[in-house]
């Protein structure tokens, strides 16, 4: 797929810049004058996410909201901005759609550790990611396979956070006059679990927006509501906070597991089946670390001219 370079325009200063995409195939004409920062589109499960590796860019929800646009900008679900260490050691930020900063992204891990590769570094090297949800590793098992340590899960409430006297299993929630009964866990970023029946016609359009912003979830949550088909295997749809309903959800995969554990619905492996495809999870229970595992693929580059 052909790269591109990308310009920032707007009308007035309150409305979202429309980035104009210019081509760079025969007869394209050429990037705005100015600086230009590369980028990189890439997708795990078609989760998608613009990896940013540069300096010079510098994050506002504006310019997020811009970019992660399907019709005016580039588009993803998250913009990731990585930085090098050294060696095999990153640090990066999320950001979400909607502009808004996330702690974690299981699949967007996956995604900047397939970027890592691609620059270079031997496959099989286990790469060191530095976040605002803690330090994750990963490894490549397969060309487009990464295996990542995602870390023990969270499940103290004032951890995650959630409003809640004390832990519990599960816990009781009223949303709109009807009471749900939800797991809350925390994978770095938190995330709200609903056990459905028929996965399905769940109105995860309406419920996942409702628990998002529900006042016992005060820096808002991720929701996935799961379906379980036998020990080995569940079926996930997740609302993710900022982005709405995505294709995949690595994160919430994990959190879907672990809450589905502590339940005793599921073994300590576990295939995740999401819209984008299926996730491998492993966690032999509480204090131990828990893996996920599955594809992350390069989509094309471009360039930001800002």
């Amino acid at each position: 797929m052909a790269d591109m370079h990308i310009g920032s325009t707007a009308d007035t200063p309150s409305q979202t810049p429309r980035l104009d995409v210019v081509g760079t195939g025969p007869g394209a004409d050429a990037p705005p004058a100015g600086r230009t920062v590369p980028f990189t589109k890439m997708q795990g499960l078609g989760n998608d996410f613009v990896v940013i590796d540069h300096p010079a860019f510098r994050p506002d929800s504006v310019n997020i909201q811009a970019i992660a646009d399907r019709r005016l900008g580039v588009g993803c679900d998250q913009v990731l901005l990585l930085e090098s260490l050294g060696g095999n050691r990153f640090r990066y930020r999320v950001f979400n759609a909607d502009g808004s900063e996330a702690e974690q992204c299981g699949n967007g891990l996956r995604c900047l550790a397939r970027y890592g590769y691609d620059l270079g570094i031997p496959e099989g090297t286990l790469l060191e990611f530095e976040g605002p949800g803690g330090v994750h590793r990963a490894q490549c098992l397969a060309p487009h396979r990464i295996r990542v340590d995602m870390g023990s899960p969270r499940l103290e409430p004032i951890e995650i956070p959630f409003v809640a006297p004390s832990r519990a299993p599960s816990y009781p929630i009223d949303v709109s006059g009807m009471e749900f009964t939800v797991g809350a866990v925390s994978m770095g970023n938190p995330h709200l679990l609903l056990r459905v029946q028929r996965l399905a016609t769940t109105p995860v359009n309406k419920l996942g927006p409702a628990l998002e912003h529900h006042p016992r979830c005060p820096q808002r949550t991720n929701v996935g509501f799961i379906e379980i088909v036998d020990r080995g295997t569940l079926r996930l749809r997740v609302h993710e906070r900022g982005a709405g309903e995505t294709l995949a959800c690595g994160s919430g995969a994990c959190a879907a597991v672990a809450w589905s554990r502590l339940m005793g619905w599921v073994d300590p492996a576990v295939s995740v089946h999401l819209s984008g495809g299926i996730l491998e999870i492993e966690w032999e229970g509480e204090n131990q670390p828990l893996y996920m595992t599955g594809p992350a693929t390069r989509v094309f580059s471009g360039v930001l001219a800002l």
